[in-house]
């Protein structure tokens, strides 16, 4: 599963309460939103387990017990498409899903798909089949990402239109320079903080926002990040950077004085900087690690294939959450 399904499934369920006032304006009407949602992901591996063999584009599904307001418990799929590529087969897909679901629960149901491809004319919301008199349509909530009202969602105060404004910003790699998509992205993340929304939320739009908009040229990640700290007026990673080379350079003067030779701030400086960005590294790597053992339920082997990290490493990582 790639990267963005990873950030996609974390992203819903910290913003799932966003997500349902997004789409339904009367969502505290509808749903007891005082009430616990219960994300039942193995659930829906049972219901419709992954085919080995199968190498066709993935979606993340989700699957959760909302209860409603008359205190009657439904469930809401959510497909997200992170792939951004057409599937014939998506509509039968979102119906397979359906009818097995109804099936094991016998509860109400309403799905979403939501698309986060460039194709304009790839719209699926139902699927048809029709035999000897025998006919079943079954239609789904579809949201294009592509169509979205850049505007209305920046005048949203609803957490999860950032998430699309940043898919929406994502659809533009290509089409602008990375000075342009820098900016672009920065404007985003200048949005995002002018919100008055918590910061918890704060934190998981700002961690989709860095990773799902990539940069081909890594001065621009470094950038974008000193970017984030002169905003937010915190240290983070590049403030371990800086207390470790301000370590290093405190380290220097004193051997420099001490025999007498310019050459021990150069080589402190030097050491210092390296061993920094080598912790900030390893630390960074951590974090995504981290969030990936406990939002998601990939084995050891996936999450160090996202992570571009070791299967060791991840076990280190696990057994430090579990200790």
């Amino acid at each position: 599963m790639k990267r963005d399904d990873a950030l996609w499934k974390g992203l819903l369920e910290d913003l799932f309460d966003d997500f349902l006032r997004f789409y339904f304006p009367n969502a505290d009407e509808l749903f007891d939103m005082s009430r616990p949602f219960e994300f039942l992901d193995k659930e829906l591996e049972q219901i419709f387990p992954a085919d080995e063999n199968d190498f066709s584009p993935k979606y993340v599904d989700k699957l959760v017990k909302v209860i409603t307001s008359d205190g009657q418990e439904g469930w809401i799929l959510v497909h997200i498409e992170v792939q951004g590529s057409r599937d014939r087969d998506f509509a039968e897909r979102m119906f397979t899903y359906y009818h097995r679901i109804k099936d094991k629960y016998n509860k109400p149901i309403t799905a979403f798909a939501i698309l986060t491809d460039s194709n304009k004319s790839f719209r699926p919301n139902e699927f048809e089949q029709e035999f000897l008199g025998t006919k079943i349509t079954y239609r789904f909530n579809s949201y294009k990402v592509l169509d979205a009202d850049t505007k209305l969602l920046q005048q949203s105060n609803n957490p999860f239109a950032i998430a699309i404004l940043t898919v929406q910003s994502a659809l533009m790699k290509g089409k602008l320079d990375e000075d342009k998509l820098f900016d672009l992205k920065t404007d985003l993340a200048k949005h995002l903080l002018s919100k008055s929304i918590s910061k918890e939320k704060i934190r998981s739009l700002m961690r989709f926002l860095k990773l799902y908009i990539r940069f081909d040229n890594d001065r621009y990640v470094l950038k974008f990040e000193e970017t984030l700290n002169q905003l937010t007026n915190r240290q983070t990673t590049m403030g371990l950077e800086e207390f470790v080379l301000d370590r290093a350079k405190r380290q220097g003067l004193f051997e420099g004085r001490k025999q007498g030779l310019k050459k021990g701030l150069k080589e402190g400086l030097k050491e210092g900087l390296k061993e920094g960005r080598e912790i900030a590294r390893v630390e960074k790597e951590r974090a995504v690690v981290t969030n990936l053992l406990q939002k998601t339920s990939f084995d050891n082997l996936q999450i160090a294939d996202i992570a571009g990290v070791s299967v060791a490493f991840v076990e280190e990582v696990k057994k430090g959450l579990t200790a």
